[in-house]
């Protein structure tokens, strides 16, 4: 990796007078990773620091969750390098089997043909010939971010070395008897025609209908109700609750089903709530997996009435019907032989719905393959129990444990053409037998590949080492894995780490695939409503890096990112974002023009004004708050910390305050302009992570070094000065109040305005120049009359305000306050008087309302000298 040792600009050191993000951030992420600044050496001595970025879908374009995410993960990494570590931030995407597949059969569909007319083989290379074409587009738009990723080492989920880690795993979990094929209800698309997985069910209250039903006949009848009439032609039973005195003779008989000429029985089952509804319910096990649980119990058979695509095909006059079409037919032939109890309409409840295509999912009994994941969640389990992987935030151990410790075996084959090809071949005598990559296949007649591919999730389950070259025993595995930080949002957590802990652990012999999870949540719009295509509010990141920049757009989302929680955004707080851009590139132009420089060694403290000292105070403190923000992963407020430290510390206050030494020259300007550039430099290295490009460009300028990207980070040199930081908190306190005052008697700033300055036994009277300029407070002439005075730290400020102050409103304005603190000093007293309050109060309490008792009292006495020398009306 190039090493920041070149000591000559990078840039013209003339700056432009404005910041112009489209001119500076393309260029500049090209030469970062032009000059390897992103590639992670395995063979280096460093300490390693490693991510691996979630991969985004090949079919994805990039929004405000993706980019919320990369600019987290990429401060991470940026900090990481900087300190030391050698840094390994990988990218890659995922092939996104579903959604793959049926961008290409819309193609077709355009074209008047299907998969099928291609078939299988030449329907994949048409798969590969789209993805090469249209796919990917997310990572050119994760440059435009200026995400710090190695794109020497992307990796693609179906790659060739990815795909030999799958058929190796494979292999692996079938021979240790945790893969095996069976008869499950699963989640089933009737327009994708693939079982899909639960993170692809997407929940919503749908308005059905409630229909009650009746059973039997004469006394040999029961109720029961269901939203999916249509899966009555499928019951094998109903069930009761043992202990149910209503159902107890009929336990063990059979009724007449309706609509069919069968029979079934009634069987007792402790999963049934004898006091919801009738206390019986209607069990049809090939459609419900709760049903399909009650007939293993039962030995019940399981009849499935419907095809793939939703379509009945039960003998009789429904067959041929579409489910939702045989719904209605099937209530009103109930209802004609009077077997319809009770209709609700619309009776709202949670529906599943397919998130590729929307259709609404069904329940379905189908022969697939699973992972037997017992041990393997144990694993996962015990990981964090046993403290090896931390969650963070903690407090999303429990919904972790809540998950892990109930996990179903996991259905991993998919109906698609798409993907990894499931490694089992079937013999024309009943063989099975399961390849693995350094095997050969079955060859000779009779023999087949199993069909389907596997779900997604198994590949990427995977990732954290597949990605370093597992199952080879690779410089890059041995270097990087396990990896230091997952960072994703919680709403995966389930779908994804749990399946990435099963695994890794299970892959590499008890090695935690990551050390640290960090949980994030998720982007709402300002109003904390949800984002989505679908709705008004969805907002393409790439729209706000053109109007104000890539780093406006990571500086706007790292600010709102608290663990685990949403994280609301709206555009006004990105321009806010922009502003302080050009704050930063403003000011620090400003300060280079006047003298800024970090040549020399910084001057000895005695050297130094209290003004000096305090922001070195400062800047000092600011380092150690950043760093222990970046270990607990608060990046909202290490974002808020270097906000208010640039803005309200750095430009506000010190550069104004030195505005004085500057013009003045000499030593003074000196050591000032050595110290300011003290402060620009550590300021800019640890804005660096968070807003690149424009902390980038003047850094190098200001420095003439090569990069900020291989920078050192900073290092909290332990420098405090209570005194100085006392000290400029007392310049504060005036200037704070002498503008509160003049604002409320409507000067404009500009407005000059003779001052007499009493500071004499203060630690002002170094300051009174700044104090003065600040204000904008001229020397007071022969025909100075005070009209207003303003004591304040100590010190007392008189006005001058002749012809412009409102008297009655500021004796107004002060009678106000007063009244306020005089209520404030009523309450004190009132509860430090009260002996019952102070013997049950904490001592923090009573310290704190003696503090208050206090301060209003000084503030009492402050207004009452003010309204005493206000001058008559």
């Amino acid at each position: 990796m190039t090493e920041n040792t070149q000591q000559t600009p990078a840039s013209d050191p003339e700056l432009p007078t404005q910041y112009a993000p489209a001119e500076v951030e393309g260029k500049l992420y090209a030469r970062w990773v032009d000059r390897g600044y992103f590639t992670a050496d395995a063979t280096s001595d460093k300490p390693p620091y490693t991510i691996v970025i979630p991969p985004p879908n090949v079919t994805g374009a990039l929004h405000l969750g993706h980019a919320f995410q990369v600019t987290l993960m990429d401060a991470l990494t940026r900090r990481k390098r900087m300190q030391g570590f050698e840094t390994l931030w990988l990218p890659g995407m995922d092939h996104a089997g579903i959604a793959t597949q049926n961008k290409v059969e819309q193609q077709l569909a355009e074209e008047g043909k299907s998969r099928h007319d291609l078939g299988r083989e030449e329907f994949t290379e048409r798969v590969w010939q789209w993805k090469d074409e249209y796919g990917g587009r997310i990572l050119g738009q994760l440059k435009r971010l200026g995400a710090g990723l190695d794109w020497s080492r992307e990796r693609f989920t179906m790659d060739e070395g990815l795909s030999h880690a799958v058929q190796t795993i494979f292999k692996k979990l079938y021979d240790d008897e945790l893969i095996y094929r069976a008869e499950r209800i699963i989640n089933w698309c009737p327009r994708c025609l693939t079982a899909i997985s639960d993170i692809e069910v997407d929940y919503q209250d749908d308005d059905g209908e409630l229909v009650s039903l009746k059973y039997g006949e004469g006394d040999e009848t029961v109720v029961v109700a269901t939203t999916r009439v249509e899966t009555m032609l499928g019951d094998t039973a109903v069930a009761v609750h043992p202990d149910d005195e209503r159902y107890a003779h009929l336990i063990g008989k059979r009724i007449k089903l309706p609509l069919t000429d069968r029979t079934i029985p009634v069987v007792a089952d402790t999963h049934v709530d004898p006091e919801f509804g009738t206390g019986a319910v209607k069990v049809t096990p090939a459609h419900d997996p709760n049903d399909f649980a009650i007939g293993q119990r039962h030995g019940l058979e399981s009849m499935t009435i419907m095809d793939e695509r939703g379509v009945i095909t039960v003998p009789g006059p429904f067959q041929g019907l579409d489910r939702f079409e045989a719904r209605s037919t099937i209530v009103a032939a109930l209802r004609e032989q009077g077997r319809v109890v009770a209709e609700k309409r619309p009776y709202v409840h949670s529906v599943g719905h397919c998130s590729r295509c929307k259709t609404t999912v069904e329940p379905r009994l189908s022969l697939q393959w699973w992972v037997k994941v017992e041990p393997l969640a144990k694993a996962a389990g015990d990981a964090v129990r046993d403290d090896r992987v931390a969650l963070h935030p903690k407090e999303m151990e429990k919904r972790y444990f809540d998950w892990v410790d109930n996990l179903n075996d996991w259905c991993i084959s998919r109906q698609l053409w798409w993907g990894h090809r499931i490694p089992v071949w079937y013999g024309p005598n009943g063989e099975v037998v399961c390849v693995g990559p350094d095997d050969e296949a079955p060859t000779g007649e009779g023999w087949v590949q199993d069909e389907d591919v596997l779900d997604t999730w198994f590949s990427s389950g995977l990732w954290p080492f597949s990605t370093l070259g597992w199952p080879e025993e690779t410089p890059d595995l041995e270097k990087f894995y396990s990896t230091d930080v997952l960072l994703t949002g919680h709403d995966i957590i389930f779908f994804w780490v749990v399946r990435m802990m099963m695994f890794g652990l299970y892959a590499m012999d008890g090695e935690v695939p990551f050390k640290t999870v960090a949980l994030t949540g998720l982007v709402r719009d300002e109003f904390g409503k949800k984002m989505s295509k679908s709705n008004p509010n969805a907002v393409d990141p790439i729209d706000w890096m053109d109007a104000y920049g890539s780093d406006a757009v990571r500086f706007t989302l790292a600010k709102g990112a608290n663990p685990g929680a949403d994280v609301p955004i709206g555009e006004d707080w990105v321009q806010a974002s922009r502003n302080f851009a050009n704050k930063i590139w403003n000011a620090t132009r400003f300060a280079m023009m006047n003298g800024a420089t970090i040549e020399g060694p910084l001057p000895d403290a005695a050297e130094m004004s209290a003004t000096d000292r305090w922001i070195l105070s400062r800047l000092n403190e600011t380092v150690a708050q950043v760093d222990a923000y970046y270990e607990d992963f608060q990046f909202a407020k290490l974002s808020e910390s270097l906000y208010h430290f640039a803005w309200d510390e750095v430009f506000a206050w010190y550069v104004e305050l030195s505005k004085t030494t500057f013009f003045a020259g000499g030593e003074g300007a000196k050591v000032s302009g050595r110290v300011l550039g003290e402060v620009l430099d550590v300021m800019l290295r640890l804005l660096h992570p968070i807003v690149p490009f424009v902390t980038e460009t003047l850094w190098t300028t200001l420095t003439g070094r090569e990069t900020l990207v291989t920078a050192e980070w900073p290092k909290d040199s332990g420098f405090r000065d209570g005194a100085a930081e006392r000290e400029i908190e007392l310049v504060q306190q005036v200037v704070t109040e002498v503008r509160r005052f003049r604002k409320e008697q409507g000067l404009n700033d500009g407005q000059k305005v003779p001052a007499r300055l009493t500071l004499d036994g203060t630690a002002l009277v170094a300051h009174e120049a700044a104090i003065r300029q600040l204000l904008r407070l001229q020397p007071e002439g022969e025909a100075f009359s005070a009209t207003a005075s303003l004591p304040v730290a100590g010190a007392k400020v008189e006005l001058d305000l002749s012809g412009t102050i409102d008297v009655a409103a500021e004796r107004k304005r002060l009678a106000k306050d007063l009244a306020a603190a005089e209520k404030e000093k009523a309450q004190a007293v009132g509860k430090l008087g009260n002996e019952a309050f102070l013997a049950k109060a904490p001592d923090n309490v009573v310290e704190k309302i003696r503090g208050r008792l206090a301060k209003a009292e000084a503030d009492i006495e402050r207004i009452s000298a003010q309204i005493a020398n206000l001058p008559s009306a």
